[in-house]
Protein backbone atom coordinates (compact mmCIF):
# COMPACT_ATOMS: atom_id res chain seq x y z
CA UNK A 1 0.00 0.00 0.00
CA UNK A 2 1.44 3.62 -1.01
CA UNK A 3 0.26 6.09 1.33
CA UNK A 4 0.84 10.20 0.66
CA UNK A 5 3.97 9.35 -1.01
CA UNK A 6 5.80 12.61 -1.22
CA UNK A 7 7.99 12.91 -4.72
CA UNK A 8 10.93 13.07 -5.38
CA UNK A 9 12.51 16.78 -4.92
CA UNK A 10 15.75 18.05 -5.26
CA UNK A 11 17.36 20.33 -2.80
CA UNK A 12 17.52 23.26 -5.37
CA UNK A 13 20.89 24.00 -5.19
CA UNK A 14 22.57 21.14 -4.12
CA UNK A 15 21.91 19.21 -7.82
CA UNK A 16 22.15 22.19 -9.76
CA UNK A 17 24.33 25.77 -10.06
CA UNK A 18 23.07 28.42 -8.00
CA UNK A 19 20.51 31.07 -8.75
CA UNK A 20 22.99 33.65 -7.84
CA UNK A 21 26.20 32.90 -6.71
CA UNK A 22 28.15 30.17 -5.23
CA UNK A 23 28.78 32.71 -2.21
CA UNK A 24 24.89 32.55 -1.76
CA UNK A 25 23.67 29.27 -1.54
CA UNK A 26 20.48 28.46 -0.87
CA UNK A 27 19.42 24.36 0.22
CA UNK A 28 15.80 24.11 -0.62
CA UNK A 29 13.38 21.10 -0.24
CA UNK A 30 9.69 19.62 0.02
CA UNK A 31 8.58 17.47 3.51
CA UNK A 32 5.60 16.27 4.67
CA UNK A 33 3.98 15.44 8.58
CA UNK A 34 0.85 13.38 8.76
CA UNK A 35 -1.62 15.01 10.96
CA UNK A 36 -3.46 11.85 11.76
CA UNK A 37 -1.26 8.72 12.42
CA UNK A 38 -0.32 6.23 10.14
CA UNK A 39 0.49 3.20 12.59
CA UNK A 40 -0.42 3.03 16.20
CA UNK A 41 -0.73 6.16 18.30
CA UNK A 42 3.01 7.39 19.31
CA UNK A 43 3.30 7.52 23.63
CA UNK A 44 2.13 10.74 24.58
CA UNK A 45 1.97 12.37 21.28
CA UNK A 46 -2.04 13.54 20.93
CA UNK A 47 -3.20 13.35 17.34
CA UNK A 48 -4.25 15.48 14.99
CA UNK A 49 -1.17 16.97 15.53
CA UNK A 50 -1.63 20.58 16.27
CA UNK A 51 0.02 23.63 14.35
CA UNK A 52 2.98 23.59 16.73
CA UNK A 53 3.82 19.90 16.69
CA UNK A 54 3.71 19.56 13.07
CA UNK A 55 5.59 22.50 11.96
CA UNK A 56 8.15 21.05 14.79
CA UNK A 57 8.86 18.06 13.34
CA UNK A 58 8.72 19.75 9.64
CA UNK A 59 11.41 21.74 11.17
CA UNK A 60 13.25 19.48 12.77
CA UNK A 61 13.25 17.19 9.67
CA UNK A 62 14.61 19.56 7.58
CA UNK A 63 16.92 20.37 9.99
CA UNK A 64 18.12 16.82 9.56
CA UNK A 65 18.40 16.85 5.83
CA UNK A 66 19.89 19.98 5.08
CA UNK A 67 22.60 18.77 7.80
CA UNK A 68 23.43 15.71 6.45
CA UNK A 69 24.13 17.61 2.56
CA UNK A 70 26.35 20.11 3.98
CA UNK A 71 28.04 18.35 6.59
CA UNK A 72 27.17 14.53 5.67
CA UNK A 73 28.20 11.43 7.76
CA UNK A 74 30.74 9.04 8.71
CA UNK A 75 30.11 5.38 8.04
CA UNK A 76 31.39 2.17 9.22
CA UNK A 77 30.07 -1.13 7.43
CA UNK A 78 30.83 -4.44 8.49
CA UNK A 79 29.42 -6.82 5.44
CA UNK A 80 29.10 -9.61 7.32
CA UNK A 81 29.20 -13.52 5.93
CA UNK A 82 27.27 -16.18 7.35
CA UNK A 83 29.87 -18.98 6.04
CA UNK A 84 32.27 -17.28 7.98
CA UNK A 85 30.08 -16.74 10.82
CA UNK A 86 30.56 -13.10 10.53
CA UNK A 87 27.40 -10.93 11.39
CA UNK A 88 26.29 -7.11 9.53
CA UNK A 89 26.90 -4.49 11.01
CA UNK A 90 26.67 -0.28 10.10
CA UNK A 91 26.83 2.60 11.91
CA UNK A 92 26.46 6.06 11.01
CA UNK A 93 27.42 9.06 12.76
CA UNK A 94 26.72 12.80 11.84
CA UNK A 95 30.07 15.28 10.84
CA UNK A 96 27.84 18.21 11.65
CA UNK A 97 24.08 19.32 12.68
CA UNK A 98 22.12 22.65 12.35
CA UNK A 99 20.74 24.07 16.07
CA UNK A 100 17.42 24.41 17.04
CA UNK A 101 16.88 28.49 15.81
CA UNK A 102 19.04 28.73 13.56
CA UNK A 103 18.45 31.69 11.33
CA UNK A 104 19.50 30.43 7.94
CA UNK A 105 16.46 27.88 8.39
CA UNK A 106 13.25 29.13 7.20
CA UNK A 107 9.79 27.90 5.85
CA UNK A 108 8.94 28.91 2.01
CA UNK A 109 5.44 27.53 1.97
CA UNK A 110 3.22 25.68 3.26
CA UNK A 111 -0.43 23.63 2.59
CA UNK A 112 -2.30 21.30 3.86
CA UNK A 113 -3.89 18.64 1.67
CA UNK A 114 -6.01 15.08 3.42
CA UNK A 115 -4.52 15.57 6.82
CA UNK A 116 -1.27 16.12 5.48
CA UNK A 117 0.94 19.47 5.76
CA UNK A 118 3.26 19.67 3.18
CA UNK A 119 6.19 22.08 3.59
CA UNK A 120 8.47 24.04 1.01
CA UNK A 121 11.77 24.92 3.52
CA UNK A 122 14.79 26.73 2.79
CA UNK A 123 18.31 26.77 4.19
CA UNK A 124 20.99 29.59 3.68
CA UNK A 125 24.20 28.23 3.90
CA UNK A 126 27.21 30.20 5.69
CA UNK A 127 30.58 30.33 3.88
CA UNK A 128 32.34 27.19 6.49
CA UNK A 129 28.69 25.70 5.30
CA UNK A 130 29.51 26.05 1.95
CA UNK A 131 33.21 24.93 2.00
CA UNK A 132 31.88 21.46 2.66
CA UNK A 133 29.22 21.53 0.71
CA UNK A 134 31.45 21.97 -2.20
CA UNK A 135 33.74 19.56 -0.98
CA UNK A 136 30.45 17.13 -1.18
CA UNK A 137 29.85 18.18 -4.55
CA UNK A 138 33.55 18.22 -6.52
CA UNK A 139 34.29 15.20 -8.56
CA UNK A 140 35.73 13.15 -5.80
CA UNK A 141 32.94 11.89 -4.44
CA UNK A 142 30.71 8.85 -6.21
CA UNK A 143 26.97 9.04 -6.82
CA UNK A 144 24.81 6.08 -5.27
CA UNK A 145 21.29 5.37 -4.93
CA UNK A 146 19.41 3.24 -1.85
CA UNK A 147 16.22 1.67 -0.83
CA UNK A 148 15.81 1.35 2.85
CA UNK A 149 13.00 0.24 4.92
CA UNK A 150 12.00 0.24 9.34
CA UNK A 151 8.90 -0.65 10.44
CA UNK A 152 5.58 1.30 10.55
CA UNK A 153 5.44 1.04 14.38
CA UNK A 154 8.24 3.33 15.36
CA UNK A 155 6.57 6.14 14.24
CA UNK A 156 8.93 9.10 13.36
CA UNK A 157 12.00 7.18 14.14
CA UNK A 158 10.86 4.80 11.72
CA UNK A 159 11.56 7.48 9.12
CA UNK A 160 15.50 8.07 9.92
CA UNK A 161 15.78 4.18 10.41
CA UNK A 162 14.45 3.80 6.73
CA UNK A 163 17.07 6.32 5.69
CA UNK A 164 19.79 4.58 7.96
CA UNK A 165 18.60 1.67 5.92
CA UNK A 166 19.02 2.98 2.78
CA UNK A 167 21.90 4.17 3.41
CA UNK A 168 23.46 0.90 3.74
CA UNK A 169 21.86 -0.22 0.44
CA UNK A 170 23.67 2.78 -1.19
CA UNK A 171 26.83 1.70 -0.05
CA UNK A 172 26.83 -1.75 -0.96
CA UNK A 173 25.55 -1.54 -4.01
CA UNK A 174 28.39 0.89 -4.87
CA UNK A 175 31.23 -1.78 -3.17
CA UNK A 176 29.14 -4.38 -5.42
CA UNK A 177 30.14 -2.48 -8.30
CA UNK A 178 33.46 -1.53 -7.55
CA UNK A 179 34.80 -4.38 -5.69
CA UNK A 180 36.27 -7.46 -7.59
CA UNK A 181 35.49 -9.27 -4.30
CA UNK A 182 33.72 -9.50 -1.44
CA UNK A 183 35.17 -7.30 1.58
CA UNK A 184 35.11 -7.68 5.08
CA UNK A 185 34.05 -4.19 5.71
CA UNK A 186 34.66 -0.32 4.60
CA UNK A 187 34.68 2.63 6.46
CA UNK A 188 34.37 6.17 4.55
CA UNK A 189 31.59 9.50 4.51
CA UNK A 190 28.38 10.05 2.33
CA UNK A 191 26.23 13.13 2.22
CA UNK A 192 22.47 13.11 0.82
CA UNK A 193 22.65 14.44 -2.67
CA UNK A 194 18.51 15.37 -2.42
CA UNK A 195 15.73 14.94 -0.10
CA UNK A 196 14.65 11.49 0.71
CA UNK A 197 11.09 9.97 -1.12
CA UNK A 198 9.03 8.03 2.14
CA UNK A 199 5.45 5.94 1.98
CA UNK A 200 4.09 3.36 3.44
CA UNK A 201 4.24 -0.43 2.05
CA UNK A 202 3.35 -3.53 4.11
CA UNK A 203 3.51 -1.94 7.42
CA UNK A 204 6.92 -0.46 6.83
CA UNK A 205 8.35 3.13 6.41
CA UNK A 206 10.32 3.14 2.68
CA UNK A 207 12.74 5.41 2.15
CA UNK A 208 14.35 6.17 -1.51
CA UNK A 209 17.74 8.33 -1.32
CA UNK A 210 20.49 9.53 -3.27
CA UNK A 211 23.86 9.73 -2.19
CA UNK A 212 27.22 11.42 -2.47
CA UNK A 213 29.95 8.73 -1.02
CA UNK A 214 33.69 9.17 -0.65
CA UNK A 215 34.98 5.55 0.58
CA UNK A 216 37.96 5.83 2.31
CA UNK A 217 39.17 2.29 3.24
CA UNK A 218 37.72 -0.55 2.35
CA UNK A 219 39.26 -4.32 4.05
CA UNK A 220 39.28 -7.61 2.38
CA UNK A 221 39.17 -11.11 3.56
CA UNK A 222 42.62 -12.25 2.52
CA UNK A 223 44.39 -9.63 5.53
CA UNK A 224 42.56 -11.88 7.55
Amino acid sequence: MRSGGVPVIFLLIAVSLPTTALADVVLRGRFRVDLEPVAALEEGVPYPLDEATAYRRILQEASAVFAATIYGWDFEYEIGEAARGISESFTLNARGAIPPGDAGLRIADAETEDYKLYVWAEYRLDEAQRRRWEAWNSGEARRAQGTGSAPLSHGVRGKAEALEDAARGAIRALLRLEERNRPKEARGGLALAETPRYWVDEGRWMASARFRLMVGEVVQYRFY
